[in-house]
């Protein structure tokens, strides 16, 4: 065959590897022009194309790009013709076998389908012959769905059999079988004792069981009816059944008669050494059947919060369902009261079936807080005040009570005739929150506590954060704490002996034997202003001593001072407060008998040690308005003095009379005249130091005391402190006023007075004897002082006011005993400065008192009579803290003052007579 160079440069393109991608680009570069009609004038085209000045190059470059467009083309065509004589090829054959099978499969496919037929015929009756089978069976599986509580299956079951019978009823043999299956549905007899056991023990899966069982029925309201009525009826038959079970045990035979009779009535048998845990287990039993409604409660809501997060995804929720949940939810939360108050009528049946006014104080604290801790369940159940159970245990509590009180002011009266008034030894860092009786408050800090025990006292304070029904809802009961509060740590506050320490007490003795530090003067046996007179010792060495050993005791470790009956009455009042705690609405009842135990404590330390004639004609006020109240008040509402004799304490009393205590009697073994003891300061000293502390106890205890009152009878407890507790420290004066009375003879210093010559006529410069006689006599009290307070710490108060005392009688002596001087010239008076100076002088170094107590009454009835005559008129006007006696005397003495005249002197003795006037 000829070829042209064209053709073999074509044949060369063609027989090159093109890439496909390279060559559909090739394709996609020739013009549209080339694929027009065959009459287009191809070469025209493009000789028209070219430039007007030719390149040899560009020409070249441009007729290789054209030969390349062609083979590529003519490529496509080859390719095309390729495919389309193999399609030819497989037509033709796929023509010849189809004829082949056209002929041969039209008989055999008719066979097929008639079996196929009769296949299916075949299995829908072993279907059902099948199911037959499964009918007749069902019996022996729904008794033991049955068997394992599986309710909502066997009803399932049940349902899907009814559907089966429906399905063959024109056989003969399932026309029976059907209403078998009817009859089983609609009997509930199972389902509903299933129900019936969840109201004591609650079990999720149980009850989930028994509700889908009742839905599946279409009885969810009804389901809700019998469970209430399960409720009511094992509440009934709980408590019933432990009640009788202790009141045949404790019978000790097998009487059937018990078992007849009423709950009210069974409750009357229950025996006083029963009745606590009887009343646990009935609390316990009754918490968790109203722990299992708080359950299912609980199950409902849970159960509504998923069928309400199902039901947004579905477009509708039928209005049965919404009806059935809201009608549930209605009669649960209706069911609370109701429970709770066959509760509360149960319970208090049982707290009124038996008089506990014979019963120990701890075991009723144990009922109280019972019944305090079932009232809070409530509380938590339902939100309620519990009035029923409230109003029983007031009235039990408010009988026990009267008596539990009447007997203790009599056990109290018998401490404090019996009390010698000796110290009981505390520790230092004694406080009432160490006692048993205050550990309900939750106040102890004491270092004694260990830290277990303060672990799980933390542990315990987390898990009060918690709702009850949350603590206990796994495991465990509410009513089983008291029993474990019972085994507390040992009391740790008292002493070998009043001090902390006998070494440290010893080492500070010895620290204080040496007399480096004190004065040359007073080391000395005599004064260096002496003249004739007899001599008189000034301080020696042995009383510088007890002053410092005095002073050590002063600032000795502040062990608190008090005796055993003052720890007896702070441990009761504790038993108070816990009972006030646990039952509020008796609060004021029990802080009025509080206040008793208090006056009565008071009234008796002020019978005992400061009741005294001496004094009330004193004019010192030792005894204030508001103390004097307040005595008066306690004798006319507390005080029986009609209560005398042998019997005092079994008289056959009024109504009024037995709210009232007889007066108590100081023990004859407290002797209080005795010299060398002070008249019995060291018994004063714990009696009266043991009532100023329990007064402090009683203000750390107030605000305690005014959360429990109710806020109508606040003033009460606001009086009783401000009138009485306050007026404690108040009986220090006329207490201690009779030592410091009798410890130093001031008769003797008004006849060494007496016997002065105050008429002279020279200026002296040396003091009288009495002045160092009175001196010696507050030396040997300092001390006596000392001697007391080794065996008794004398605090400082106290010793402020025994130094009081002393001080102000001896200068009223000393004023007494100048306003006696029938003659005194001025010089005299200037005596009587330098007498009084010297004893202030002296006395200092004694005392640290300061300032000394009625100083300016000496100076001021001294220098008195230096007054001019219209200063005198005033000074008998405006001082009327003398005595009639003093200012009289002082007006007759001025006949002997030169620049009074006698027409004046009469004046001021009319003046004087002007005052005593109304007195008379």
């Amino acid at each position: 065959m000829f070829c042209t160079p064209y053709s073999e440069e074509l044949r060369e393109l063609r027989k090159r590897p093109i890439d496909p991608q390279a060559e559909q680009e090739i394709i996609d570069g020739i013009e549209e022009v080339y694929f027009s009609n065959d009459s287009y004038d191809m070469m025209q085209h493009e000789l028209e194309k070219l430039p007007p000045e030719l390149n040899l190059q560009e020409l070249e470059e441009y007729r290789d790009k054209l030969k390349s467009q062609q083979a590529a083309e003519l490529e496509r065509v080859t390719a095309l013709q390729t495919s389309l004589q193999l399609a030819a090829v497989i037509c033709t054959n796929a023509r010849r076998q189809l004829s082949v099978s056209k002929e041969g499969f039209t008989e055999a496919s008719l066979g097929l389908l008639a079996n196929q037929r009769r296949r299916q015929l075949l299995t829908g009756l072993l279907k059902s012959l099948r199911t037959i089978k499964t009918l007749q069976r069902t019996d022996v599986r729904l008794s033991e769905m049955l068997e394992e509580e599986d309710y909502p299956g066997a009803i399932q079951l049940c349902l899907e059999c009814q559907k089966a019978a429906s399905t063959f009823k024109h056989y003969s043999c399932i026309r029976y079988r059907r209403r078998r299956l009817m009859s089983s549905l609609l009997s509930c007899e199972q389902l509903d004792v299933a129900l019936s056991k969840t109201c004591k023990h609650f079990d999720v899966s149980h009850y989930t069981k028994v509700q889908l069982a009742y839905s599946l029925l279409g009885k969810t309201q009804t389901a809700m009816d019998q469970l209430h009525m399960h409720f009511t009826q094992a509440i009934h038959n709980t408590v019933f059944q432990v009640v009788l079970g202790y009141v045949e045990l404790c019978a000790g035979n097998a009487d059937t008669k018990f078992q007849k009779m009423q709950y009210k009535d069974l409750c009357t048998h229950i025996t006083l050494d029963s009745y606590i845990p009887c009343l646990t287990d009935l609390c316990k039993a009754l918490w968790e059947v109203m722990l299992s409604y708080h359950s299912t409660m609980q199950w409902h809501e849970k159960h509504d919060k998923q069928e309400a997060t199902s039901a947004q995804g579905r477009t509708a929720v039928s209005d049965e369902s919404m009806v059935d949940r809201s009608y549930v939810k209605k009669k649960l939360e209706h069911g609370l009261t109701r429970i709770w108050q066959d509760v509360q009528l149960k319970v208090k049946a049982y707290i009124l079936g038996t008089d506990m006014s014979n019963f120990k104080y701890d075991d009723f604290i144990v009922v109280l807080d019972v019944i305090s801790r079932l009232m809070q369940v409530g509380e938590e159940f339902c939100s309620s005040k519990s009035e029923v159970l409230q109003e029983s245990i007031k009235r039990q509590s408010v009988n026990y009570f009267r008596n539990y009180h009447r007997a203790r002011l009599e056990e109290l009266r018998m401490f404090l005739e019996n009390e010698t008034w000796e110290l009981c030894p505390v520790k230092s860092n004694f406080n009432i929150s160490q006692l048993h009786e205050f550990k309900f408050m939750g106040q102890c800090r004491s270092p004694s506590i260990s830290p277990s025990r303060q672990a799980v006292s933390s542990n315990s304070l987390a898990r009060e954060e918690l709702s009850l029904f949350e603590q206990y809802v796994q495991e465990g009961n509410p009513f089983e704490m008291h029993i474990e509060n019972k085994d507390e740590e040992t009391e740790d506050v008292l002493a070998s002996n009043g001090y902390e320490s006998d070494e440290l007490e010893k080492s500070a003795y010895q620290d204080y034997d040496s007399d480096s530090d004190v004065p040359d003067e007073l080391k000395q046996d005599y004064v260096d202003e002496q003249t004739g007179d007899a001599p008189v010792k000034s301080l020696s060495r042995d009383t510088m001593k007890g002053k410092r050993k005095s002073d050590y005791n002063l600032n000795k470790i502040n062990a608190p001072i008090l005796t055993n009956t003052t720890l007896n009455v702070i441990r009761l009042v504790g038993k108070y407060m816990q009972m006030m705690s646990i039952l509020k609405p008796i609060a004021f009842d029990v802080i009025h008998c509080v206040s008793q135990l208090f006056d009565y404590y008071l009234y008796a330390v002020y019978t005992f040690f400061g009741r005294n004639d001496m004094y009330e004609s004193s004019g010192l006020g030792l005894i204030s308005s508001r103390l004097r109240t307040t005595l008066n008040r306690i004798q006319e509402n507390l005080i029986d003095l009609e209560a005398v004799g042998e019997n005092a304490g079994v008289h056959n009393a009024t109504e009024d009379r037995k709210e009232k205590v007889p007066s108590p009697h100081l023990s004859q073994l407290v002797v209080l005249s005795n010299t060398d003891t002070l008249y019995g300061l060291a018994q004063r000293v714990v009696a009266t130091e043991s009532l100023v502390f329990l007064a402090e106890q009683f203000e750390s205890l107030q605000s305690q005391l005014d959360t429990m009152m109710p806020a109508a009878k606040k003033p009460f407890l606001q009086q009783f402190y401000s009138q009485t507790v306050s007026t404690a420290s108040e009986l220090r004066k006329p207490i201690y006023w009779i030592v410091a009375a009798k410890a130093i003879d001031y008769e003797q210093m008004l006849l060494m007075m007496s016997g002065v010559k105050w008429d002279i006529r020279e200026i002296m410069s040396q003091h009288n004897v009495y002045v160092d006689v009175l001196l010696k006599e507050f030396e040997q009290f300092y001390k006596r002082l000392g001697d007391v307070s080794r065996h008794v710490r004398i605090p400082l108060p106290v010793s402020n006011v025994l130094w009081e005392h002393c001080i102000r009688l001896a200068n009223r002596t000393l004023v007494e005993g100048y306003a006696n001087v029938k003659k005194c010239s001025n010089e005299g008076r200037a005596l009587m400065q330098l007498d009084f100076q010297q004893f202030l002088m002296k006395l200092e170094k004694l005392t640290d008192l300061r300032p000394i107590p009625d100083k300016e009454f000496v100076e001021t009835y001294i220098k008195a009579y230096y007054l001019t005559e219209n200063d005198m008129e005033q000074f008998i006007k405006n001082h009327r803290e003398y005595s009639m006696k003093q200012l009289a005397n002082f007006g007759q003495r001025c006949v002997w003052v030169s620049h009074i005249n006698k027409k004046a002197r009469q004046k001021l003795l009319a003046a004087i007579d002007d005052i005593d006037r109304p007195k008379r």
